[in-house]
């Protein structure tokens, strides 16, 4: 435990392992308040936190790109070939 002594303004520094933290303060009554390191999620970005499957499909394409196993990309020269000959058939 650490005492600190609050400026003029109210504030107090809270040490190296907070710097460039973001935290809530949470006033628990008149005597205590409480401290908690948090990150923020953007509104637009909820939704995956709010969707197990989804998330876990993120998660699993992310340890896949680590791993380096990325799905083989599209055959354009088979493609073309095809797109070809549809328009012939015309």
């Amino acid at each position: 435990m650490q005492t600190r002594t609050a400026d003029s303004k109210g504030r107090i520094t809270l040490g190296d392992r907070f710097a460039n933290r973001t935290v809530i303060v949470q006033e628990v009554d008149d005597s205590e308040v409480r401290i908690t390191l948090a990150r923020i999620i953007p509104e637009r970005e909820a939704w995956l936190y709010e969707n197990p499957k989804a998330r876990e499909a993120v998660g699993r394409g992310l340890q896949q790109a680590r791993q380096r196993r990325f799905a083989k990309g599209p055959d354009l020269d088979s493609d073309k070939k095809l797109a070809d000959r549809i328009e012939d058939a015309d």
